[in-house]
């Protein structure tokens, strides 16, 4: 049994459900891999939670878990809710689960604020007293970390951007406002507008210049919003729309610094993330040290 600083990380994604054992500092040191497979419901897919979670404390001397998921979820009580990628995920207390089968402290968050906290303080934004974490990928999505600590608001959604109402025009639907954010920017959004151009994918659409010079429009007014709100340090952006970075990614800047205040214009720095698709496991793991760290113990029954 190797280490007494070790920590699990989950990440519970609609497709794929990865369990690793991840030191303080944020390295992977196994890492275990399956398809989620909503469909056999959640029982099945806790249990190879547990499976994984049980193999991994066996091999390394585990001191807590952190888990990410999709919201919405109550992090406060650990209990995830119905939400569509998971949809029988309804009150699900996974929290408690994971706490009485292996009487670790366990912490349960949104999956964009665990990435949020792993860019933070391993990643693009490490050295920074405030970090905005922006995910653009399948959806958006954010995260405020303040002085290495994550900002939940009062009611777990803070850095909740998706829903940010940029535009009295565009598309509205599963829960969110005509003209959010997430409905002009997402990879969803881009690759529902490639099709009516004609085009295979997002990183397509991005190659053309009237879609590009929408999207930039868009994202800045989102990003403009968000350091007028909380005058972050930093903005970290992730996510798979990132990857056509290349194409926008010195506008996207420019534009943004055009619609701030003068007085703040050039000094918020920009980042792509670095931890790659790591960010969130690392954060999950992040959060389980935190959770030691502040003294939190297992609310066994």
């Amino acid at each position: 049994m190797q280490g007494s600083d070790i920590f699990i990380g989950i990440d519970l994604g609609g497709t794929q459900l990865r369990v690793a054992a991840i030191t303080g500092e944020g390295v992977i040191l196994e890492q275990l891999k399956m398809l989620t497979d909503s469909a056999r419901g959640y029982r099945s897919i806790v249990a190879d939670m547990q499976r994984a979670c049980r193999h991994l404390t066996q091999a390394y001397r585990v001191a807590g878990i952190g888990v990410i998921a999709p919201g919405p979820l109550d992090a406060v009580n650990g209990v995830i809710h119905a939400q569509p990628t998971l949809p029988d995920w309804d009150a699900v207390p996974l929290r408690a689960m994971l706490e009485a089968e292996f009487g670790l402290p366990v912490r349960l968050e949104n999956d964009a604020n665990g990435a949020a906290l792993g860019e933070a303080l391993l990643g693009a934004g490490r050295g920074h007293t405030s970090v905005f974490y922006i995910t653009v990928s399948t959806g958006v999505g954010g995260g405020f970390i303040y002085k290495q600590q994550l900002i939940s608001g009062a009611h777990n959604c803070a850095g909740e951007i998706a829903n940010m109402i940029i535009s009295e025009e565009g598309p509205h639907g599963g829960g969110l406002n005509r003209g959010a954010l997430e409905s002009l920017t997402s990879g969803t959004a881009l690759g529902q507008q490639a099709m009516a151009w004609g085009l295979a994918d997002a990183a397509a659409l991005l190659t053309q210049a009237e879609p590009r010079a929408r999207f930039v429009a868009n994202l800045s007014t989102g990003v403009a919003n968000i350091i007028h709100t909380l005058n972050p340090d930093i903005i970290v952006m992730g996510g798979g729309v990132m990857n056509s970075q290349a194409l926008f990614w010195d506008e996207l800047q420019r534009q943004t610094d055009e619609k701030l205040y003068p007085y703040l214009r050039g000094k918020t720095h920009f980042a792509l993330a670095a931890l790659d698709g790591n960010a969130g496991i690392v954060g999950a793991a992040l959060l389980a040290r935190q959770c030691l760290e502040e003294g939190a113990t297992p609310s066994l029954p």
